[in-house]
């Protein structure tokens, strides 16, 4: 099962990391039946076409069961792209990958319209339109303009988030 799983992923140089003695290793590299580690924790690791992949897993009490666990994981993994929930990978990205939500400058749409005011300047003149509003705050901030990636990804949330909750 784990060598289809891999293979399914596109994976090269997979290797188990395993707290067991080399002798105790059979001449395929895999280790023999009867290994006893000095842990039951496993660590997978292998390059792959979403790119450096690494499982580990020790909530088992030998590492058969940690391994197979591991297989499990990587064929739950892959019934995500084959059920149509994704389309390119993302279940393999990892936690440090994700995007971070919680720390927004907005929750709502007022505070998304505020945002967007401030950067584009006159956040006092409620009559100018929201519209004209959030392209200034896009052309302000705008990487190939001069302006910070960071601040431009802000302004594009906001106005997604206007967009979802209003006639923007």
């Amino acid at each position: 099962m784990l060598e289809r799983e891999i293979r399914e992923l596109g994976g090269r140089d997979a290797r188990m990391q395993i707290a067991i003695p080399p002798e105790q290793f059979r001449l395929d590299g895999y280790p023999r039946a009867t290994a006893k580690p000095e842990h039951s924790g496993v660590i997978l690791t292998l390059q792959s076409k979403h790119g450096p992949l690494s499982y580990p897993c020790d909530t088992f009490t030998t590492w058969q069961d940690n391994l197979r666990a591991i297989a499990l994981a990587l064929e739950a993994l892959r019934k995500v792209d084959r059920y149509g929930v994704t389309k390119r990978g993302e279940q393999y990205r990892g936690f440090l990958a994700l995007e971070a939500t919680a720390a927004r400058p907005f929750h709502d749409v007022d505070s998304a319209a505020k945002y967007l005011r401030d950067i584009a300047g006159d956040p006092s003149n409620p009559h100018i339109d929201l519209r004209t509003i959030a392209r200034r705050a896009q052309a302000l901030t705008h990487p190939d303009r001069g302006g910070d990636a960071n601040r431009f990804q802000l302004v594009t949330e906001a106005i997604e988030l206007l967009k979802r909750e209003t006639s923007l």
